[in-house]
This record gives structure tokens, sequence and C-alpha cells, in this order.
């Protein structure tokens, strides 16, 4: 046996078969928690998954038999293990012990990887071992190695020695001798790569085999190894979609070798496709091998094709899909496991085989599609990744005069991202609003009735006569109902005007159980935010007077106060500010309190409220002198008592205008001079703004990030805008007085 070292052999301690067993049943227990484990076993995407799934297995895959590990390699890695969990090992150390016991692995390795106790400990050394002993344990591993990735235990060996290689890419010394090591295993996966990919445990090893080729930072991986929990609301986000992944941040992968594994894989998969298509786990490989794809149009070219079951090989423009396969196609996205795939083909295809997809496979197909209980999220795809107005009017055709059929047939999914189409590529906008009036509303029945129907979308279509539904008191509002109705108030103010009358309309009772409701809130605060006039705003602001601080406590109240403060008159606002004084105790408990507390300046007002009301009123004043020097021609902004409930009504520089309301809010928090020049001493002006900056909105963006996941996943809107991109809002440059950058810019929207 190999020594471990004289600090290893003064920790060693014996361990009887009794001890062994008691140990494998505790570590048994933390495997199943372990960080990727549940991974292996639920990768499937709830929406419509199948508990009976049956799993292929292709007539190549051979069984193989462990062999009972020796009694004295597993003693000598339950010392190491009890050594590692012991304090004061140094890391020179710590890497000659790793180093030693991968010696002891060779000729082995199968054996210790796939020991459900042993297998723990290796794990840790391949992490604590340098880039050498990695490599050659690869090497030595690799006739192996499939087998390993696809045993229970030994999987999460595989995908931790496949990380710790990853650790070294950016070392540029390591670099050859990783990719050497790589090139070995991508060859034996690629060889076994459908008995792999059909294996629940070797379908992750192979996915994280093709993330780090792919150069896909650790913690990126999620979105490439299983489906995204938050693509509802990336797909409804206002934003238009980049299909090309944002590969700026990745670390130098291996572009060659990725494009080789591929190949080979299609290559040992072509026999089997009609099988692999339509296997859980074989798809979700597939879906990543796109993914890491995204933006190599040429090798998409080659590779969607073939995973739809094209076999002739047509790189003509609109002639990549056989038509030979179409019908089968069709059936195929009413299957599971297919739809997945799907959707990711319609998110990364090239924009002419996008096309040719839907003219060949979906044109006139969309309804029935849409009806289907798998097939509905294909539409979904088809129709929130669709890219320009041309192909939308197409959509809208078939879909369109079908709203309140779908509704009836549960699929509000559909409409609410044909909605989103439309307000994102400005697509039959107003009949759009129109038409989803219609749909929830009889024609003869007064507009009141739209946004509670919306809030409430199920219980609306369950309902036998639409026309006596009445609000649903203590009922949970529906989530596809509040995304929907999100984007509607995103459209411009002239298109919506019934539905603005209709949240106007609703009792005072109604509006605060709707700002109770985590979903209802968000409807009320896209509202805020919509083009509607200050006055009709506030019409529905005043019916939570009394009520301000018993909302503000609520767990997303306080996005709601803020809003309703932004959205109000100087009297108004004092009213916020006295209510929410009273709960200023309370307040400061909760977990978005502070940030109330510092944006509604509620401190000052309890100190001196004339100083307060003073303040108010200088910034509103400063707001409608810049707006009336840099902002619209249309005067009717002038006319309403709030500058800030109106700026969104000019479509074209929201943004601009955000940006614009903070710098001069910090300008007059800090004292400077409106439209001054800049702070003859940098230093000191930066230090004042970067503590203004806690009372302006970045607040509201950091701290509405910190709403719940469940939160985040049903709204939609407050957090897609990041994950769509993928990449954090650029901060803009904070100086005592407004930016010439920022002049311009408004100048040039407003132009």
């Amino acid at each position: 046996m190999v020594s471990v070292g004289s600090k290893a052999l003064v920790a060693r301690s014996s361990m009887g078969d009794h001890d062994y067993e008691s140990l494998k049943q505790a570590k048994s227990k933390r495997r199943k928690h372990k960080k990727g484990g549940a991974a292996h076993e639920s990768d499937s995407n709830p929406k419509h998954s199948n508990t009976n799934s049956n799993t292929f297995t292709s007539p190549s895959q051979q069984s193989r038999v462990r062999k009972q590990l020796d009694p004295e390699t597993t003693q000598y890695f339950s010392e190491i293990a009890n050594l590692f969990e012991t304090e004061g090992v140094e890391l020179e150390e710590r890497s000659l012990i790793c180093a030693n016991a991968l010696q002891e692995t060779k000729g082995k390795e199968f054996e210790i990887a796939t020991d459900y106790i042993v297998s723990h400990t290796l794990e840790t050394i391949l992490q604590g071992c340098d880039v050498d002993h990695l490599c050659d344990f690869f090497h030595s591993s690799a006739n192996d190695f499939p087998y390993i990735a696809m045993d229970r235990s030994g999987s999460h060996v595989a995908e931790t020695a496949i990380k710790s290689l990853a650790v070294h890419l950016q070392d540029d010394e390591a670099r050859p001798l990783v990719e050497e090591a790589l090139t070995v295993i991508c060859k034996v996966i690629a060889a076994n790569s459908v008995d792999v990919m059909c294996n629940c445990y070797g379908s992750h090893v192979l996915r994280t085999l093709l993330c780090l080729c792919r150069g896909v930072p650790l913690d990126k991986c999620g979105y490439y190894l299983s489906k995204s929990t938050t693509l509802l609301a990336e797909r409804l986000n206002s934003k238009e979609f980049s299909k090309k992944d944002d590969a700026t941040n990745f670390q130098p992968g291996f572009p060659n070798l990725l494009k080789v594994l591929v190949s080979d894989i299609l290559k040992h998969a072509k026999k089997y496709i009609k099988i692999l298509q339509v296997d859980q786990f074989s798809s979700l490989v597939f879906q990543t091998v796109l993914r890491v794809l995204a933006g190599d149009d040429e090798e998409l070219l080659h590779v969607i094709p073939f995973l739809l079951g094209c076999k002739d090989k047509n790189n003509a423009e609109g002639n990549f899909i056989d038509a030979k396969v179409v019908a089968d196609l069709k059936n195929l996205l009413k299957e599971s496991k297919f739809s997945h795939l799907m959707e990711v083909v319609l998110e990364v295809s090239p924009e002419s085989l996008f096309n040719e997809l839907f003219a060949k496979v979906f044109r006139n197909y969309l309804f029935e599609l849409s009806s289907h209980q798998h097939g509905n999220f294909v539409v979904q795809a088809l129709i929130s990744y669709a890219s320009n107005q041309d192909l939308m009017e197409l959509i809208w055709e078939e879909l369109g005069p079908n709203l309140e059929d779908l509704f009836k047939m549960g699929r509000s999914g559909v409409v609410a991202s044909l909605v989103a189409a439309s307000e994102r590529l400005h697509v039959n906008e107003r009949k759009c609003c129109e038409v989803l009036a219609e749909a929830v509303c009889p024609v003869d029945d007064s507009p009141k009735g739209i946004v509670p129907r919306l809030m409430f979308l199920d219980s609306c279509f369950t309902y036998e006569d639409k026309s006596n539904w009445s609000w649903q008191s203590g009922a949970r509002m529906n989530v596809m109902g509040s995304l929907i109705l999100q984007t509607v108030f995103r459209f411009r103010s002239e298109y919506i005007q019934p539905y603005i009358i209709s949240i106007t309309s609703m009792e005072a009772t109604h509006v605060l159980e709707a700002v109770g409701d985590s979903r209802g809130s968000h409807v009320v605060e896209a509202f805020l935010c919509s083009g509607a006039s200050g006055k009709q705003k506030r019409r529905l602001i005043i019916k939570l007077q009394g009520h301000f601080g018993e909302v503000a406590l609520n767990s997303s109240g306080a996005f709601t106060i803020d809003k309703c403060f932004t959205a109000s008159n100087l009297s108004l606002r004092e009213t916020i500010v006295s209510e929410v004084l009273a709960v200023r105790s309370d307040l400061s408990k909760t977990k978005q309190g502070s940030y109330l507390l510092r944006k509604l300046d509620i401190d000052g007002f309890a100190a001196n409220p004339d100083h307060w009301r003073s303040k108010q009123a200088s910034k509103e004043s400063t707001y409608k002198d810049f707006y009336s020097m840099f902002g619209s021609n249309d005067t009717k902004l002038m006319k309403n008592d709030s500058f800030l409930s109106d700026t969104s009504n000019n479509k074209s520089n929201p943004k601009a205008v955000k940006e614009i309301r903070k710098e001069i809010d910090q300008s007059l928090g800090s004292g400077a001079p409106f439209l001054s020049f800049q702070n003859k001493n940098p230093k000191k002006d930066k230090q004042k703004n970067k503590r203004n900056a806690y009372i302006t909105g970045d607040d509201d963006e950091s701290n509405r990030k910190k709403r719940s996941k469940k939160e985040k996943v049903e709204s939609g809107f407050d957090t897609a805008g990041t994950a769509a991109t993928g990449t954090p809002v650029k901060k803009r440059r904070r100086d005592g007085a407004l930016s010439e950058a920022s002049l311009k810019k408004v100048k040039a929207s407003n132009a």
C-alpha cells in the first residue's frame, strides 16, 4: 500500500465491518441530498412530465458487473476520509495525499468510483489534486469511464472529475494536458453515446461534458443542463429575443473538440433516431447540444434537420426540412419529450430554418396544436421566438380570432404569448386588446369586468354564465391572467382604455384584496407604470387611502406603495407618508421596509414635515421644468398634477426619462444646482452620490430582485429583462449634475 504520509498515519483509525456499514447508511442519506444528485433522477420539465416513461436500451448496451472492493483498499480510503474531515491538513500535504490516492486507484477505477461510500472520498480527492494527476486519472480510467458515468455513484465521480478540469481552463500551461485528457474521454463517450445518453445518470454526465467543451462556466451550467425556471418570464418579457447566446463571459473552450464530439454522437445515434427523439434522457442531451451550438448557424443547419428525422443533406435555403418527415413531425409535436426538444429547436434555429419550419410544419396547424396538452407549449415557443412582423401577422390570422376558445380549453399560456408578441413586434396591437377584452367580457357588458375576470381567469371560464360572474373574494388570483394584464398595460394608452376604465372602477375592497395578493399586486404596479394619465392612476390609488400602512407591511406591498408614491401628486404623497409613518417600527423589521422608509424619506417627514413638503415640491417642479425644456411637445403632459405620472405616455424614451429622474433626484439630494457644471471636486462628489444612490430608483430594481423565486416566475416582468439577456443592466455614471450624454439622449429620442 502507498503511504498516506506521517500526519495521515497518526490520524488513521481502524474501522470494522460493522462501522463501515453504519457509515455507509449515514452517507447514503447525504448522497440523496448532495448537490447535483437529484438532477440525475428528475431532469424532466414538470409542465408535462410522465413518471411512467419507458427508457430506451440499445441493442449494443452491455451489462457491467462490479467486483467487490477489497477490504484493504476500503480501509485505506476510509483513513483518508477521516483525515480530510479533521482540520489542520496543509495544502501541500493534502495535494500529496490526493496524488498518492489516485495512484492507488489505477486498475480499480471502476470499482472505487462505483462504491457507494468510497466514491465520496474519491470525489474529494479529485477536487484536491493537481492538474497532472487529474488528467492521469482520465487516461487510466478511459476504458471504464462510460460505465462509471452510467452508475448511480460513479456518475457523481465522473461529473466531479469533469468540473475539476474546468477549473484549469484559464491556465495556458495546463491547457494542452486538459485538451489531451478531454480528447480521450470524448472518444470513448462518443463510442458509447447511445447507451450513455439514454441512461438517467450518464445523460447528465454527457451534458456536463458538452458544457465543458463549450467553455460554459460552472455557475451558468443550469441553463444548459435543464429547463430554466424563469423561461416563462423570459418569453413574456417585452424585449426582443436573441437566439444567439452571449458568450463573452465564457471560458476558453474547445470548439473543434465539441464539433467532433457532436458529430460522433449523431453518427452513432443515426440508427436509433426515431426512438431517441421520444426518449426522456436522450432528449435532454440533444437540447444541450443545441444550446451549446447556439449562434453557430452552420452547425445548427446540419444538426437540427438530423434531430428532426431528415435523412437527406439539403443545404439550400428553403430546403432544409424533407417533405417526407413533415407528417411525422406534426405527430411528434404532441409527444411530451419531443415537444421539449422542439422548443429548444425553435429557440436556437437560424431565421431561414425557423421560417421554413413555420411554413412546412406549423402553418394552418397552430390552433389544433394549441389545443393539445403538450403541443401548446411548442406553439408558445414559436410565438415567443418569432422575430418579424410578417410572420407574426400569419400567426395572428390563425390564433387571433380564437382567443376565447383557447381560454375555454385552458390554453391561457398561448394567449399570453400571443399578446406579448403583439406588443413586442407592434403587430395588431389595437385589435389584440379589443379581441382579448371581448374574449373575457361579452360585448354588451360593461368593460368594468375585464380586469377582475382576467385576475380570476380560471373561475371566469368555469362559470356557466360569464355575464353573472362576480368577484371571487378569498380566492387566489390566476398566474397567467396576471401576466396577460401586465403585458396589456405596456400597450399605448389609447389601445387599453377599456382596461383602464375596468381597473379604476374596481371597488375599494377589491383593490385592497388585489394588492394583498402577489399576482394582483403586480397588475396594480403595471397599471401605475403604464401610459394612463396621472388622474386615472390617482383614481385607483385613492381607494387604498387608510390602508397604505397595512399594504406596506405585506411581503410585496413595499413595491406597490413605492409605485403609488411615484404616481401621486404632492397631497396624496403626504397622505401615503403619514400612514406609513404610523407603522414605521413594524415596517423597519420587514425585508423591504428599510428600502421603503428611505425612498419615501419617512424620517425626514417625521422630523420636519414642512421641509419634506418643500423638498418634494422642488423635485416635482424641477421635473416639469426639465420636461418642458427637453421632453415631448405634447402639452397634455403639463396639464397633469404629477410629472412622474405621465412620463410613460411618451413611449419613445421611458428608460431615458427614468435615468434622468434618478439624476435629478441626486442633484437635488446633494444640493447641487440643477443643470450645473460638474463638481470641481469629483472625489467628494462621488462620495455624495454613493450615499444618495440609496434613495434613488436603483433601490427599486435591486430590491425587486429579492422577491421570492416563486413570485419571480409568477410576475415575469420584474426579473425577466436580466434573465433574457443574461447580462445585468449597465449602470450610468452618477455626477452632481445631469450629464451631457443624457441631454443628447433625450433630445435624440424626442427628435
